[in-house]
């Protein structure tokens, strides 16, 4: 199996967990190096005190061939000393035997003391080897600087990469409207040619927005002028009727144009919204106060079976009801829509035909549409987005039904705790 699709099987995503996991790997089989080695060391040692205990022993039987007595001058030369003779140390000679399975010759570790015991028809010895395994100094050595070298490597790359984190932070609060963010980095290496380029695509973004936004200002304060004067004008006009009919006009353009300042504000992500627990029925209320209607019970029939309460933006929901009232008239076949409020949704329904295209191409803004920009369902989606909010659609017997759904209480606490 690749290293890439174990990577891919294990779901390693985040690079910070890659570069632990093959540091680890590398420390890892740098341990299991050193203990294979230390082990061959050590057994290398035994072997060669092994070889020792037998020169010796042979040496010391030759000797004893010759001059019939034990030279302990040359033990002692070889760091070995005699600790028995003769069978005196019953209990050592038992523990011996014991360990060694023999009354005759055995070599045993008791007590961490390494004995030889040596009974024939000659002498009756239990002799103790004082010489110990070579401890591997330079493998230590070797080991310890090599462990130091990969976690001084492994801080280096760490600290390397940190700024990605500080630049992951940004990105975030850029992606929730926070222009005013410095990603300009003084270092020499990849991560901060990233975090250049991001910052120049910040400034050119925060600088084309601003251009957007004086725009749209300019020509909405350009727009006030002339309906100003417009109901300066209307107010010389004798027929109350007519007076009052353009008085609604330029209150209704006056309106449109606050509408179209706000969703600026909403879809350049500009913008905090203020929530506040509201009835739902008192928000069904102000969305048709919105639409401006001469009699809203001809064109609007309203059910409160159960009402509710939502947190919100009252000027923003009421906003996305009434857009969603106004098409639900406009595209009905009899001009006329109904409108049920029952928890935890408030459904639109009218008779028409339904939708031709999945409703998720309705939530982009100026797609193709009859009779209008385009923009009514985009600007409902960002509102409900903002409260976490969702937008069901469906066609039946008929008729198309269009839920606001709002959200539990858990779910409103985890988006405003994002917010």
């Amino acid at each position: 199996m690749s290293a890439t699709s174990l990577f891919e099987r294990l779901r390693i995503t985040s690079l910070r967990a890659k570069i632990d996991l093959v540091f680890s790997i590398a420390v890892l089989l740098l341990v299991l190096l050193f203990a294979a080695l230390w082990k061959s060391s050590i057994d290398r040692s035994f072997e060669e005190i092994r070889m020792q205990e037998r020169a010796n022993i042979h040496y010391l039987y030759l000797y004893y061939l010759k001059t019939g007595r034990i030279d302990t001058d040359y033990l002692a030369s070889q760091n070995i000393r005699v600790v028995d003779v003769g069978g005196k140390n019953v209990e050592l000679r038992r523990r011996i035997t014991e360990k060694g399975k023999s009354e005759k010759f055995a070599v045993v570790n008791v007590r961490l003391h390494r004995y030889i015991l040596i009974n024939n028809d000659r002498f009756n010895l239990i002799l103790e080897n004082l010489n110990k395994p070579r401890f591997p100094v330079e493998l230590s050595i070797a080991f310890a600087g090599a462990l130091a070298m990969l976690i001084l490597l492994y801080l280096w790359v760490v600290r390397s990469i940190r700024p990605l984190s500080e630049l992951k932070r940004k990105i975030i609060r850029f992606s929730q409207g926070d222009l005013n963010i410095d990603c300009h980095s003084d270092r020499e290496d990849e991560i901060a040619e990233v975090a250049n380029a991001f910052d120049q695509a910040v400034r050119t973004i925060r600088d084309l927005l601003r251009s957007r936004q004086l725009l749209l200002r300019a020509i909405m304060h350009e727009l006030k002028t002339p309906i100003a004067k417009g109901r300066l004008l209307s107010e010389m006009i004798d027929d109350p009727k007519k007076k009052a009919r353009f008085h609604a006009i330029f209150e209704r353009l006056n309106l449109l144009i606050d509408e179209f300042a706000k969703v600026e504000q909403i879809t350049s992500k500009n913008f905090q919204p203020d929530f506040h627990p509201y009835k739902a029925s008192d928000i069904l209320e102000g969305s048709i106060d919105l639409l401006m209607l001469e009699n809203p019970s001809r064109h609007l029939h309203t059910v409160i079976r159960k009402d509710f309460t939502l947190k919100g933006d009252f000027e923003l929901l009421t906003l996305a009801i009434k857009n969603l009232i106004d098409n639900a008239i406009k595209y009905s076949t009899d001009r006329h829509a109904d409108i049920l409020v029952r928890e935890p949704e408030i459904r639109i329904i009218n008779r028409g035909k339904a939708l031709p295209h999945p409703i998720e191409e309705y939530f982009t803004p100026f797609h193709s549409s009859e009779g209008g920009l385009g923009l009514g369902l985009y600007i409902v989606k960002n509102i409900l987005d903002l409260h976490g909010m969702r937008l069901i659609y469906r066609h039946e017997a008929g008729k198309n039904i269009f839920a606001v759904v709002a959200e539990t209480e858990e779910e409103g606490e985890k988006r405003r705790e994002i917010l």
